[in-house]
């Protein structure tokens, strides 16, 4: 008959009734992350990848020498007398680079004692300077927009291996700063190019690291041995 349901459906409709009133299970809420300390950001700020500098080719093709001074370290024997430059135009605070370029020259495991200074007399300078600059600076040894040089008067350093450094250092671009400072400046006082002494030996700081290890492992200091802080002077 019309309007009565049948058992079966009214058992179908019962269940689903029942089904609809049983409560939802609760959702389970995530836990709360712990605080992070400023310190802990700090550090998270440090480790993480800094975004490469954009290095032009050629920037302006002009030097500007970094101004200020900075002593040598403490010690005995002659302290050399430098100055650095940087090309106009380059995506480098000049003083970070002085900065940089003097810690190098006077680790204990350097050539030395340096002095910077902002004028002349001096022995050499360090010169940042873009891949065609340093083409320019270097002739006519061939650099090739890669390669860093010592042209007579200049360490010559090519912005873009600051920049990048090379793939046998394995991403520790402070080291290959370190070896290609060292280097240079070591032609700087009369060093010749030296060759790997045999697999897995350190390599020579004067040998061209730059292009290969030959088998040698990465070195970038003179004298690594050498960890000790020089007692007064």
């Amino acid at each position: 008959m019309r309007g009565l349901v049948s058992p079966g459906l009214a058992l179908c409709l019962a269940l689903l009734a029942g089904c609809s009133a049983v409560p939802a299970p609760p959702v389970a809420r995530a836990p709360e992350p712990p605080a992070v300390s400023d310190q802990e950001k700090q550090d998270r700020h440090e480790k993480a990848p800094k975004p490469r500098k954009k290095v032009p080719m050629l920037a302006s093709g002009r030097y500007r020498v970094v101004g200020g001074h900075a002593p040598p370290r403490p010690g005995a024997g002659p302290v050399v007398r430098y100055l650095v430059e940087v090309e106009r135009g380059l995506p480098f605070r000049g003083r970070e680079f002085a900065a940089e370029v003097h810690r190098i020259l006077n680790d204990p495991r350097g050539w030395g004692r340096f002095r910077r200074v902002d004028h002349g007399p001096v022995r050499l300078s360090v010169a940042l300077s873009s891949p065609q600059l340093t083409d320019r600076q270097c002739s006519p040894l061939r650099t090739g927009g890669e390669l860093s040089c010592w042209n007579g008067t200049r360490s010559v350093i090519n912005a873009l291996r600051w920049a990048r450094g090379v793939r046998q250092y394995r991403g520790d671009l402070a080291a290959y700063r370190e070896y290609v400072i060292s280097h240079e400046v070591g032609h700087g006082l009369g060093h010749s190019h030296r060759y790997c002494p045999g697999r897995d030996r350190l390599a020579p700081v004067m040998a061209q690291q730059s292009k290969s290890l030959a088998g040698c492992r990465p070195n970038p200091w003179p004298h690594p041995g050498n960890t000790r802080e020089p007692s007064g002077s």
